[in-house]
């Protein structure tokens, strides 16, 4: 689904999906009375004749590849900085269950955890070659006036393959490959993985396509255009120079090339010079901050936290969406019921900030760091106004604006949900679930969350506002932003040359939105240092959309972060200072191996003798 009349054409398509089984049975009679074309149902041989048609089967493949992108914010519990405890239950986004279901979201031992994903991604790829398959045969024969529409639906059932076979290479490496409808397994029972590569290669040959075929600007909001198209075809240039550089060991078919790796960062960022100069896109409002309240109120936010609201729908920042549909659609999203608590329409806090994110958020006089928080119990008398106190609400005095827009501590509020209407202020206080209080000589009744273990709750994503339950929401999620491509641009182009003026501007931009000065000459001195300043701002601009562990393993700085194996590792804290998680104590290399490559499902294995294993899971 993408906007209701997508949804009224796609029940259309079930509808065919449903009858064509009916078709093949009457097919086979020879009595001339059954021979007619049924009268109740939609004949195969009647679809598949016109633009209208390519169309309906166009929406049925975005229906089928949303369910696989629109919450990669479960990713982010691969990193640092976002605890994923659970998944939530499907909403019907799949009328088949959900994807992401069942899978591990800590930042170690998951590896193992996506024999699912895997399979619901190739049900993807095969909706999206359903479509380039009839669609190609249409053009055949097509008049020359519907051949650019008609191309164009190929170009966008070729971008959403694209990012299948991308994200299905960047979490396995090397996978079976396929450009046609399967109709049985035994069809591909015997298919080998396909080097990566070759791979990439088919990839890239996809999303050009895409790009000289899709019109400057979607059709619709949630359909892509040449932007979109650009931007992917960049960011698997990134992540192929990155492979080069850094290395795949665990992917022993996989060679690592510096040469290559120049060749594909270049490349990289001739795209995304594209996507920032040729299109006229710019950041949500203009990527001004915005006002923003005091602490403990809310009713004036930064712009950032509208950018994840559906203020932002169909905004230019959005290069690529995923939309939903909203309360009655059986459509809608997940992230109140994900992001929030039991206070906002009973949602369930699967994904929640930890406790390091906070000293993430630079200040604004100083555009540094400000000094570490220091964990306190707030039962230790002071531990509300010591200085630098994580309990201390004026800790959080001064800092980034994208702060306040993202995360909510102690003392700071949101507007309580039940039966889509508001229930007034609630506010946040670690521990103090549902309780009432008193602030300011008003009664309250505290956040009832007890989804995080780390003293914080997010406020990015909070649909703080009645009328919709916790799944009903209808923003459009992001797949791609133009935030991201800035700080992929950056990236790539500090690669070939070290820190350049454009990419500094860029860079600055993104800081911009957070009320936050300009890097200092020392932050753009060398290559090493402007890099940690774009990680820096990746970690806060991107923060629990999904990006934190890809870029983890990639940049093969899952060590960095966590220690060397047989080390003690890192314990997860919270803002009493209570331990909450160990990660990677006493590990073994082959635990770390394990987090850069995912295992190839042993059930596809058993079924497919030709598909080989993962090195670190043999």
């Amino acid at each position: 689904m993408i906007t209701l009349n997508m949804k009224r054409t796609l029940s259309k398509l079930l509808f065919l999906t449903v009858c064509t089984g009916m078709v093949f049975v009457t097919a086979s009679c020879k009595d001339d009375l059954l021979d007619q074309e049924p009268t109740t149902e939609l004949a195969a041989n009647a679809f598949w004749r016109t633009e209208d048609d390519a169309l309906i089967g166009l929406y049925g493949a975005y229906a089928d590849v949303r369910p696989l992108f629109d919450r990669d914010y479960y990713f982010s519990g691969h990193g640092e900085y976002t605890r994923v405890r659970g998944t939530s239950a499907t909403n019907g986004n799949l009328q088949r269950g959900d994807a992401y279901q069942g899978a591990n979201y800590n930042p170690s031992g998951y590896g193992a955890g996506f024999d699912k994903y895997y399979r619901y991604l190739y049900g993807g790829v095969n909706r999206t070659n359903y479509v380039i398959e009839n669609v190609n045969r249409l053009l055949a024969t097509a008049n020359p006036s519907s051949v650019p529409g008609l191309e164009a639906i190929v170009g966008e059932a070729r971008l959403l393959r694209g990012m299948v076979y991308f994200r299905l290479i960047s979490m396995w490496g090397d996978v079976p490959y396929f450009s046609r409808i399967i109709n049985d397994n035994s069809e591909v029972s015997s298919i080998a993985r396909t080097p990566m590569a070759q791979v990439k290669d088919s990839i890239m040959a996809d999303f050009t396509y895409a790009f000289e075929k899709l019109p400057v600007k979607g059709a619709t909001v949630g359909r892509a255009g040449k932007p979109a198209a650009l931007a992917f075809r960049g960011k698997l240039q990134l992540y192929w120079a990155s492979w080069n550089k850094n290395g795949w060991p665990e992917l022993t078919t996989f060679t690592p090339n510096a040469s290559e790796a120049n060749t594909a960062y270049a490349a990289a960022a001739a795209d995304f010079k594209k996507v920032v100069d040729d299109y006229g896109l710019t950041l949500f409002r203009g990527g001004e901050p915005g006002p923003i309240d005091d602490l403990g109120e809310a009713e004036q936010l930064p712009n950032y936290y509208y950018l994840f609201t559906p203020i932002a729908n169909g905004d230019a920042e959005m290069i690529m969406t995923f939309t939903h549909g909203g309360t009655g659609t059986n459509q809608g999203e997940e992230l109140m019921r994900d992001f929030s608590g039991r206070s906002h329409e009973g949602s369930q806090c699967w994904v929640a900030p930890r406790y390091e994110l906070a000293d993430r958020y630079q200040l604004v006089a100083t555009g540094d760091f400000a000094p570490p928080l220091i964990p306190m119990n707030p039962t230790t008398a002071g531990a509300r106004t010591a200085k630098n106190s994580a309990v201390n609400p004026q800790s959080y005095v001064g800092r980034d604006y994208r702060m306040k827009a993202s995360i909510m501590w102690d003392y700071e509020v949101s507007v309580g949900l039940n039966s889509l209407k508001p229930t007034g202020w609630v506010p946040f206080i670690y521990r103090t679930y549902n309780q009432p209080i008193v602030i300011n000589g008003e009664r309250l009744t505290t956040y009832n969350t007890d989804g995080t273990n780390s003293g914080y709750v997010f406020r990015k994503f909070l649909r703080n506002y009645a009328g919709q339950g916790r799944s009903d929401g209808d923003y459009d999620f992001p797949v791609m932003r133009l935030a991201d491509v800035y700080l992929m641009y950056a990236e790539a182009t500090n690669e070939i040359n070290g820190p350049q003026a454009d990419a500094i501007a860029l860079v600055n931009k993104i800081r911009h939105r957070g009320n936050l000065p300009v890097l200092t000459a020392a932050k753009t001195a060398n290559k090493s240092a402007f890099f940690t300043a774009i990680e820096q701002e990746r970690i806060i601009e991107l923060v629990a959309e999904g990006h934190r562990g890809f870029d983890l393993r990639r940049w093969r700085a899952i060590e960095r972060v966590w220690g060397a194996p047989y080390t003690d590792g890192v314990w997860r804290i919270d803002t009493h200072g209570a331990n909450q998680q160990r990660y990677f104590q006493n590990t073994s290399e082959r635990t770390y191996e394990q987090a850069y490559i995912f295992r190839i499902p042993p059930g596809e294995r058993d079924r497919n003798p030709n598909l080989t294993q993962n090195t670190p899971w043999l």
